[in-house]
């Protein structure tokens, strides 16, 4: 028994640990290409296999992030700025957690049958979980770049899986979003680039503080044209609407997995307005600050209002996922560290029961008749009680009633905009924006339980489909329990998520230990030295011909002693000149 907490010991004490939630899924999603063409069933095996793997090294990241302060790695052995680097903090572990534990679930659902439906789906779920993991452990703004657009691109794929009228219909209106605001972000990346000669974000950050006043304009535009960017991601105002249609329709494991995909543009959002244009940014400080409140406050009472409006259970949950991008955003806006914490309790509540309320709607499409999720008094073929139950728990987390842990984060959030001067607005539509919800998932659980009875009995044909029993899978009952369980785990365990959850907005807000990690990470000397071994050998082109010659003129009588070549250093990479990259 004492072998497994020293292998675990091990794996914290690994240096290659954080480059782990990017390198697995890559290899897994390389060899899945190739695995998928032969058998679906072990493609299946393999992906399932490798998303468990990757919640056991999230789980053991975190752990790490608790106990260690913010760890950089170098990618390539070259010291930040000048290299490409990841960075290891609280709030980066804690996303990569959620994002491997919403990942699992999806894809136990979706081995019930929905990665069946299309070619290559395991491959891209890998190639989605790459990009997730390396938005969020990347210290480097054009790397988020690169990831975003990994992660889109597996997204693509992903969205037109099972094929259909709507979602190519969809699937054209959010690639043309996603492709204008990737253009958008090589802008204002070239933007930051010409102004300040670095993308590292930790740079970045130093260097924004001391901008020359004729330049802070332009860094004010490329902060700005961010916010854009970043809220095309997030789905704020007016940038949604190509949300609620995309996500209703997906394929439910896909739509499951989307609900962290939005968080990502929080995500950025959040590091950037702390870490770049926080406090001590000096002309940029909280530049972006009073355009997201604005933006937030609409953004989830407009989102309240389209779930009001919603047809369809689908998109009502999907209106959902805007609400909680404003909600979200809200508390970030605000700045503080109460706030920030409130605002990551509630994203942890909100994806999770998101991700959960996809499944399920998936599931009670299933289960009436005529396989739809419309908001109207249709046969239920299974017995309500169960899904009902499910949804009735589902729905009062997301709406953020008591007790669970949505009630809890908002009640944080309205603690927190309590101190703020607009707060009677502010607290007004959180509070609005929540009896909105209740009523529309209230509106919805009575079209569907409660007046299923009204329907009309089925006849002819369609008699013996309705008799039918709906054939679930048993992958199907464990995602969604799995999830609404750990949704009941965070109400439970409410305190101690509170108190890494408010280190970790701390650790955001003071940011000097992330800027002090990143920036004094050394290289460090190769455990290989090719160029060594080669000299040995005699391999190296003209040093084989020079030590040659060397020993000839040793050898002849009388010469004088040769003068013995310089020595060449280890292969340690030499920081180029400031401002340029490799």
């Amino acid at each position: 028994m004492s072998a497994i907490p020293a292998v675990l010991q091990a794996l914290l004490d690994w240096p290659h640990a954080v480059i782990l939630p990017i390198v697995l899924p890559l290899m897994a999603g390389s060899a899945l290409v190739l695995v998928e063409r032969h058998s679906l069933r072990w493609a299946s095996r393999l992906g399932l296999a490798c998303t468990a793997l990757l919640l056991a090294v999230a789980v053991l990241l975190l752990l790490r992030s608790q106990t260690e302060p913010v760890q950089a790695y170098l990618l390539g052995n070259w010291q930040a700025p000048f290299g490409i680097a990841l960075a290891l903090d609280r709030l980066s572990a804690t996303m990569v957690l959620l994002t491997s534990v919403v990942g699992l679930a999806a894809l136990v659902y979706a081995r019930g049958g929905d990665d069946a439906r299309g070619p290559h789906f395991h491959a891209l779920f890998q190639f989605q979980l790459m990009g997730l993991n390396g938005a969020f452990l990347t210290a480097d703004l054009f790397n988020l770049f690169v990831f975003f657009e990994v992660l889109l691109i597996a997204s693509y794929g992903l969205l037109l899986h099972g094929a259909g009228r709507a979602r190519l219909k969809n699937a054209v209106h959010y690639v043309s979003f996603n492709l204008t605001g990737s253009a958008l972000f090589l802008i204002a990346v070239s933007l930051l680039y010409g102004l300040t000669g670095t993308l590292n974000m930790a740079d970045l950050a130093q260097r924004l503080a001391v901008i020359p006043a004729d330049r802070a304009l332009l860094a004010q535009a490329a902060a700005l044209l961010l916010l854009v960017v970043f809220c095309v991601k997030a789905a704020m105002l007016p940038l949604y609407f190509w949300l609620p249609g995309t996500y209703g329709a997906a394929t439910a494991p896909v739509a499951a997995l989307f609900a962290i995909m939005t968080k990502v543009g929080v995500y950025a959002v959040l590091r950037m307005s702390t870490l770049m244009f926080g406090a001590g940014a000096g002309p940029l400080e909280q530049v972006t600050g009073p355009w997201l409140m604005v933006l937030a406050v609409i953004t989830l009472v407009a989102g309240a209002v389209g779930a009001l409006a919603a047809r369809d259970l689908r998109g009502l949950v999907a209106y959902g996922v805007v609400v909680s991008a404003g909600t979200l955003l809200l508390g970030v806006s605000l700045g503080t560290a109460p706030s920030v914490a409130a605002a990551l309790f509630y994203l942890l509540n909100t994806t999770v029961v998101t991700a959960g309320l996809f499944l399920l709607a998936d599931r009670i499409a299933a289960s009436r008749t005529g396989g739809h999720a419309r908001l109207e008094p249709a046969h239920l073929r299974t017995p309500a009680t169960a899904l009902g139950v499910l949804f009735l728990l589902l729905a009062v987390a997301s709406a953020g009633l008591p007790p669970l842990g949505g009630f809890l984060a908002k009640a944080l959030l309205l603690q927190a905009a309590g101190l703020h001067p607009a707060a009677g607005w502010l607290i007004g539509a959180v509070l609005a924006s929540s009896l909105l919800m209740v009523v529309a998932y209230g509106r919805a659980g009575s079209a569907i339980f409660w007046e299923s009875h009204r329907a009309a009995a089925p006849a002819g044909p369609e008699l013996a489909s309705a008799l039918a029993p709906v054939q679930g899978r048993r992958g199907h009952g464990v995602a969604i329990g799995g999830l609404l369980g750990l949704a009941l785990a965070l109400t439970v365990m409410a305190g101690p998520v509170s108190r890494h959850l408010e280190a970790t907005a701390a650790q955001l807000i003071g940011h000097a230990e992330y800027r002090s990690a990143v920036l004094g990470a050394r290289p460090v000397p190769p455990a290989w030295d090719v160029r060594r071994e080669m000299r040995e050998a005699g391999l190296i082109k003209g040093e084989a011909a020079a030590a040659g010659a060397a020993q000839a003129a040793l050898q002849r009588p009388g010469a004088a002693p040769a003068v013995a070549p310089p020595a060449v250093s280890p292969a340690v990479p030499v920081a180029p000149a400031a401002g340029a990259r490799p």
